[in-house]
């Protein structure tokens, strides 16, 4: 690394939300980091409308630029800017995100510590009053604290809260790009990382924002696809490891049903658990299609 090169690079997706993509901007040039020692690669996955005027007035206040890429997913994308950086260090966010003036800074306490570490921060939800986005967050929290549980440890982070060292991350490949839309992408990339024996490690002040607004078709077509994505993610790692596809048993959604009603804090528990089986029943028939898809697909392949 020359001495010029920054220490983080943050890779920021984004496709077809230029507000929220701005106010994601706005968020890291307020970023508790010196200037010079980050970058932010704003990484255009084929949105209709580019996103250049957006960037060209953050520019003023964030060291940035724009990539383009032909639409292939968020994978993909996320991928395109790891190549591009120029940072010993990835951060990887997305355009509907606020990090706080913080974030950097605990991610880097970690990974100097630990650089072969794959690192998870926070992430809160910004639409308290929105009860989709109160059932997302929920869903996250569960998952978190149900790999603690069973794990003794973090086994999953979501793809807009993570760091590691940039050799590391392509050492492992990246994120899969055959993964098409923002579905279980990143459990693959974690499933992998813990293949490899490298550590997960969390950094709480690690801290984002998160305000993805969704209405309920939203809400279940996002679920929906969550299920397409977890049969390739099962499949991909049933050849990995030789074995049949495994879900996970009937105790971990019971635990998740219950979950909003044993959360302190939680406002709305009883939606938000009718909200959490609605987002189970998407997730299956989901999972489902896709598998039926995946199996005439393969049957009809010559």
């Amino acid at each position: 690394m020359q001495a010029c090169d920054p220490t983080f690079s943050i890779v920021l997706p984004t496709y077809r939300r230029p507000q929220p993509l701005r106010r994601c901007l706005e968020a890291l040039s307020r970023l508790d980091y010196p200037r010079e020692r980050f970058e932010v690669l704003v990484v255009d996955d084929g949105s209709d409308e580019s996103p250049e005027s957006i960037v060209t007035e953050a520019s003023g206040t964030v060291n940035v630029r724009l990539i383009r890429q032909d639409h292939a997913g968020p994978a993909r994308a996320r991928n395109c800017g790891a190549t591009e950086a120029s940072g010993r260090f990835l951060a990887f966010t997305d355009d509907d995100c606020e990090p706080e003036p913080g974030w950097l800074k605990a991610f880097e306490v970690v990974l100097e510590r630990t650089p072969q570490a794959l690192v998870g921060g926070t992430t809160v939800d910004l639409l308290v009053n929105r009860r989709c986005s109160q059932a997302s967050q929920a869903l996250i929290d569960y998952l978190y604290a149900h790999a603690d549980q069973t794990h003794g440890g973090p086994t999953f982070f979501t793809s807009n809260n993570i760091a590691t060292e940039r050799t590391t991350f392509l050492k492992i490949g990246g994120f899969d790009p055959s993964f098409p839309l923002a579905a279980a992408e990143d459990r693959d990339l974690c499933d992998r990382w813990g293949e490899n024996g490298w550590p997960m490690l969390v950094a709480p002040d690690a801290r984002i924002g998160h305000a993805h607004d969704l209405n309920l078709g939203a809400f279940v077509r996002q679920h929906f696809n969550y299920g397409r994505g977890a049969y390739q993610f099962h499949r991909r790692r049933a050849t990995r490891s030789d074995k049949p596809i495994r879900v996970e048993p009937l105790a971990f959604y019971t635990g998740l049903l219950a979950f909003p009603f044993k959360r302190p804090g939680q406002r709305r528990r009883m939606s938000v658990a009718v909200l959490l089986l609605a987002s189970q029943f998407a997730n299956a028939a989901g999972f489902f299609l896709e598998r039926f898809h995946s199996r005439r697909s393969s049957t009809h392949t010559p």
